[in-house]
């Protein structure tokens, strides 16, 4: 019995694995080329932590986010402390005064405003920013009204002061000044205690005004960026805004009780009742952290080229698999060896797309950027299948294949909430396609003469 030799056992091998071998060579090829994805998407990663950077710092130098608290009273009161001592002849009692302070919210709370989008540029950076007018009115009930229950007596009502939540100064842009039972008065800055607002402005009232119903009424010019928010400490709190950006976002422990949006701009109005929030309208022991019910409305960029190019990226790796696949079956069905370096090339062309969408979306809107890459890409792809298969059949079909696939993500990227299920589906159809395709290969075959793997 003649046994085969090293060198036939090793042909005979060969011929019948080579497509197995073929396949696994092309799936390593696949998961090394998930090397340079990584590095893109750490790169589209530092570019928007770059750009948050750039927000930040032109926002501290122009205004940050601010959030408007109040106004509410402050008001000192003294409390009594009896203390009894037993002396050698007679007890003696020992009065103490401590100062403590009381919490009153207002009635009624009105705020009408008009808020004023503008664009900073830093560097290639866009920045939205905001400068606003709030009319603030309202009035607050009598301090015997209340369910403080504090002695007349004991109301140190010459060192009462109205305070107002500001986060920002920077923002303030006049003098600041409120009409109080026809009196005009001028805020200052600082606070009598940090206990409710950490930030904001004071000002003395006049003493003998504030036993009764008392109204305010003030006018607020303030500069921010990126959000206005608003505490709702009236009892009935109505918030009313109205500006010409067309992409707000509404947020916070409330929404909009109604709201339009037009490409004009957008007005939007709350309505808030002392009953949705948890704390008091008036309190004179504990703490409340009454921002915890602030609502805002945002003025975000309505374009995030870097988040949309992170997912992406996020999909190099159906990209790069499908193109290989598809590769690998047209090198099946057509008997012509490609060389895994050609491979490699394919790949990095796949990959250059992400960089290409990267840096091109930094100056241009994101779909334009994407056409532009993706265009770039299936031309040069197109063109190198052609050098490869020598056919302008098989270049134009990868070239329609891969327009397809750049659309479908493309698609996919805009559904945002919905992309998963049409992800799935597409995903699904694909391979479907695939595997019907795949049946007309003679996997075990014998190579023709001169054809090799």
């Amino acid at each position: 019995m003649n046994l085969p030799s090293k060198d036939q056992w090793t042909e005979n091998f060969w011929s019948a694995n080579r497509l197995t071998i073929k396949g696994i060579v092309v799936g390593i090829l696949i998961l090394v080329m998930l090397i340079p994805s990584a590095f893109i998407a750490n790169l589209v990663r530092e570019r928007g932590e770059r750009q948050d950077e750039i927000i930040k710092e032109v926002s501290s130098k122009w205004a940050t986010a601010q959030n408007i608290t109040g106004p509410i009273l402050v008001v000192p009161y003294q409390v009594r402390i009896e203390t009894k001592k037993v002396g050698s002849d007679n007890t003696v009692t020992e009065v103490e005064k401590l100062t403590k302070t009381a919490y009153i919210l207002p009635e009624q709370l009105k705020i009408n405003g008009e808020i004023f989008p503008e664009i900073k540029y830093r560097s290639i950076y866009n920045i939205a920013v905001y400068a606003s007018e709030l009319n603030i009115e309202g009035n607050f009930a009598s301090i015997a009204g209340t369910a403080l229950n504090i002695p007349e007596e004991d109301l140190l009502l010459n060192e009462a002061r109205l305070c107002l939540g500001i986060s920002d100064f920077k923002g303030i842009e006049d003098q600041v000044t409120m009409e109080w039972n026809e009196q005009s008065l001028v805020f200052n800055s600082g606070l009598p205690d940090n206990d409710v607002l950490k930030n904001g402005l004071s000002v003395a009232l006049p003493a003998g005004d504030i036993a009764a119903s008392n109204r305010f009424k003030l006018k607020l010019r303030l500069k921010g960026s990126e959000k206005l928010s608003f505490t709702p400490v009236g009892k009935t709190t109505q918030v009313s805004l109205h500006s010409t950006w067309a992409d707000p976002t509404f947020d916070g422990n409330f929404l909009p009780s109604e709201k339009t949006i037009t490409p004009e701009g957008f007005t939007a109005s709350w309505k808030v009742q002392h009953l949705n929030r948890n704390y008091p309208q008036s309190w004179k022991e504990g703490r409340y952290n009454i921002d915890e019910s602030a609502f805002w409305v945002g003025l975000l960029q309505p374009v995030d080229s870097y988040a949309k190019t992170m997912r992406s990226v996020k999909y190099a790796i159906l990209f790069i698999a499908l193109t290989f696949a598809l590769y690998f079956f047209v090198e099946i069905l057509q008997k012509r060896a490609i060389h895994p370096v050609q491979y490699i090339l394919v790949g990095m062309a796949l990959s250059i797309f992400y960089t290409l969408l990267l840096s091109i979306s930094e100056y241009l809107r994101f779909n334009a950027a994407y056409a532009i890459a993706a265009a770039a890409t299936i031309i040069l792809i197109t063109l190198y299948t052609k050098s490869l298969f020598t056919t302008w059949k098989v270049a134009m079909l990868f070239g329609g294949l891969l327009s397809m696939l750049y659309g479908f993500i493309f698609i996919l990227i805009q559904l945002q909430d919905s992309a998963l299920i049409f992800g799935s589906i597409g995903l699904f159809v694909l391979l479907a396609i695939i595997m019907y395709y795949s049946r007309k290969i003679e996997w075990y075959a014998k190579p023709k003469p001169g054809i090799s793997a």
